[in-house]
């Protein structure tokens, strides 16, 4: 029942996306941004009601729709971007792979937010705020308000994952963790940063 009604919010919010983009009510990065935050913190919390197996299946599940989406162009507002990016598929991927690295269900959801809500407002306070601040790193253009916004939503998600969890980490482990998760989301270009990020966030808080 769980994985049916998984499945069913995470078309209805592509299809929210799709039909937002298509009548112009959702710009391009804010259509993609909103099902990057949406479908990933909904996905975060999926061990707290799924099997570790069957969240293996829904990211293979996911990977194939990727793909389709964009070969058939089904899902034109999550394929809208107009740079090259791997973005869609890594999200698909680590999904899927974050179950091998931790069974964990709190290291899995703690790693997960960081590519969705970090990740996902720091692109948009950076369009909002970052036009006046911006650098570029391997040739793509970055900006310093999105990536404070990348560290103190990281700080965040850290601190609330300490709390919960009662792994009491310090503040110094938090505040590394934070600048190195921004770091890779800095120079993981092309997307890679949704499976460079939680993959990093992962393997240390399921090695501390």
């Amino acid at each position: 029942m769980y994985l049916i009604l998984s499945v069913l919010a995470v078309a209805v919010v592509l299809l929210m996306s799709e039909i937002g983009w298509r009548k112009q009510w959702l710009d391009n990065e804010v259509g993609r941004k909103f099902v990057h935050i949406t479908v990933g913190s909904f996905v975060a919390f999926w061990p707290f009601f799924l099997s570790w197996t069957e969240i293996r299946y829904l990211s293979v599940a996911f990977l194939l729709v990727v793909i389709a989406s964009d070969r058939l162009k089904i899902f034109r507002a999550i394929n809208s971007v107009q740079r090259p990016t791997f973005g869609e598929i890594c999200f698909a991927l680590i999904v899927g792979l974050l179950t091998f690295v931790t069974s964990s269900r709190g290291v899995y959801a703690a790693a997960l937010l960081q590519m969705s809500l970090a990740d996902g407002l720091a692109a948009i306070v950076g369009t909002r705020y970052g036009r006046e601040n911006t650098y570029h790193l391997f040739g793509h253009a970055k900006s310093l308000a999105g990536t404070a916004a990348f560290i103190v939503t990281s700080v965040v998600l850290l601190v609330g994952y300490s709390y919960c969890s009662g792994a009491a980490l310090s503040p110094l482990v938090i505040g590394l963790a934070a600048v190195g998760a921004a770091l890779i989301e800095n120079m993981a270009v092309f997307g890679l940063d949704n499976l460079a990020v939680p993959l990093f966030i992962g393997l240390l808080l399921a090695n501390l």
